[in-house]
């Protein structure tokens, strides 16, 4: 993590943001949680449900269709709004295995992270894998107790488990009173309040009642015997085996503070969402070359990490969602976009409500707007007031999984190249084409993905394709010197492919092809990741 001690005072409009994402295994309820962050933030009147019956309310960070039926989320969508001093960006974050790219990808965009854990099930693979790449950014995280109204385990057990598995300290920013049927609130060990949960109505705040310490005689009015002998000792034995909340640790990504609660109640979100105002991180210096950028330089930098086409199916919009990295943006402004060296005025600039938008009339470092554009801006492209300084940093994989796709008319092959293009512009999949015959080879990370472009490629525009197997079971990116490179391309032809930006990808179909060029070409570089970028 960056030194944070000598940074200078930001002006107080971007000091008062805080960009960060959801991260969590699918259903600890991520999705259900984000959108009581919109509740409570103002931004929307009722939260919806991610499986709700009927026409009832649905939830406003899944929009697409295929996010409505199956009740997951395969895009990261960012939100905007405000909670009482501070100005939240939120981006929710696919929690399936299956989008981990897309995700890997936000986390290059947010200064901390929130986990959301399942009181039943603790820490899961997939919790896992995203804490490791929050690790490698040394990203602060603080973290949310799901689901404490079920039957759930030991509060220690799960802070032990966390602290186990994760390697990371963690402090309790509160207390639950009870678990399943009998749990009635939390004790909140940073304000020594009371948080009482309402069952009845799910969209209403809890209600807090000050005491003085715990050994307040009103604690019995609210709190049965056996819950309160049993609160009483584990909040003693917690303050002396656990650690105290240490800000500066939180910012350093070395502690993590916990919460408890139940996003479907309402309950426990609100101290949360204080806690990300209290101890989350302000806008951060983003590293680039040839130098960094820090947020309260004068001149507008921002960076493009993920681009969403089609978010509005009538017309064929591609979104580049930009994170502002410094100064402060106005719209109108023109800006470089430095892979082309072309100046680009950016006229209708959107915030985002999940799907709903509205133009930005101005951002700051730390916010996330959408530049609405044609295919000029992609992922890793970084925009700025005219000087050349590139973001670095976000990565691109190679493909697990490879198969050919075939138009279901073949008249329409241009219109599948299309949208092929679009997708990989997007980073939602790899597109080869390959030397030799025709058609193209698609590369994702999960298997689910060829379910989604199936069904985006049929909804979006039209047609119907069908995904075939592959020869082929893995890409790697070749770079060396060109004369090596050619030569290594003409005596493997029928290997060779060229990815959407034109860059050459060796197709392999055993670890022993890899293993052949590693021993006969020592010159060239085969590379499983590609930082998306020039």
């Amino acid at each position: 993590m960056l030194d944070t001690s000598n940074q200078p005072t930001l002006p107080p409009e971007i000091a008062r943001r805080r960009t960060f994402a959801i991260i969590s295994h699918p259903d600890a309820g991520k999705t259900t949680l984000t959108e009581k962050f919109l509740l409570y933030g103002g931004a929307i009147q009722m939260a919806g449900q991610v499986r709700a019956k009927g026409e009832a309310r649905r939830t406003r960070s899944d929009f697409m269709q295929m996010e409505k039926d199956r009740g997951i989320s395969v895009s990261a969508s960012a939100m905007s709004f405000d909670y009482g001093d501070f100005r939240f960006n939120l981006v929710d974050t696919p929690g399936h295995s299956d989008f981990s790219e897309d995700t890997y990808r936000t986390l290059t965009a947010v200064d901390a992270a929130v986990m959301v854990i399942d009181g039943a099930k603790g820490v899961e693979s997939q919790t896992q894998k995203l804490f490791e790449v929050c690790r490698l950014r040394d990203l602060p995280i603080l973290t949310f107790c799901n689901k404490m109204d079920r039957e759930s385990r030991d509060t220690f057990e799960i802070i032990d488990e966390i602290q186990e598995m994760l390697a990371i300290d963690v402090t309790p920013a509160a207390w639950p009173i009870g678990v399943g049927r009998d749990f009635i609130g939390c004790y909140d060990m940073l304000r020594d309040r009371l948080e009482l949960m309402d069952r009845a109505d799910r969209n209403k705040v809890a209600e807090s009642i000050q005491i003085n310490g715990l050994d307040d005689p009103k604690l019995a009015e609210h709190v049965p015997a056996e819950l309160l002998d049993k609160l009483l000792e584990e909040v003693e034995m917690a303050r002396e085996l656990l650690p105290k909340l240490d800000p500066q640790a939180v910012l350093e990504g070395h502690m993590t503070p916990i919460w408890f609660g139940s996003a479907i109640n309402s309950f426990g979100v609100k101290e949360l969402m204080e806690g990300i105002g209290a101890y989350g991180p302000q806008p951060q210096v983003q590293s680039a070359e040839p130098r960094q950028i820090a947020p309260d330089e004068k001149k507008v930098a921002g960076f493009v990490f993920k681009v969403q086409a089609n978010m509005d199916p009538k017309h064929r919009d591609r979104v580049a969602f930009v994170r502002m990295a410094s100064g402060h943006f106005k719209r109108g402004m023109k800006l470089t976009h430095v892979r082309s060296k072309k100046p680009m005025a950016i006229s209708n600039p959107v915030l985002f409500l999940a799907s709903d938008r509205e133009l930005a009339e101005e951002a700051w470092a730390g916010d996330i707007i959408g530049i609405p554009n044609h295919g000029q801006l992609r992922i890793g492209d970084t925009l700025t007031e005219g000087e050349a300084i590139r973001v670095t940093g976000i990565p691109s994989f190679a493909p697990e999984l490879l198969q050919t796709v075939r138009a279901g008319d073949p008249m329409k092959a241009k219109h599948l190249e299309k949208a092929l293009m679009q997708f990989a512009e997007e980073g939602a999949a790899k597109v080869f084409k390959p030397s030799i015959g025709s058609g193209f080879i698609v590369g994702v990370v999960g298997a689910l993905q060829f379910e989604v472009l199936a069904s985006r490629i049929e909804m979006e525009y039209g047609l119907p394709v069908r995904f075939e197997a592959s020869q082929f079971t893995s890409a790697r990116w070749v770079s060396g010197d060109k004369p090596e490179v050619d030569k290594f391309v003409n005596a493997n032809k029928q290997h060779i492919a060229h990815d959407h930006d034109g860059d050459i990808v060796y197709l392999t179909r055993l670890q022993w092809d890899i293993d052949r060029v590693v021993r006969d070409y020592p010159a060239l570089n085969l590379t499983a990741t590609k930082e998306m970028m020039t």
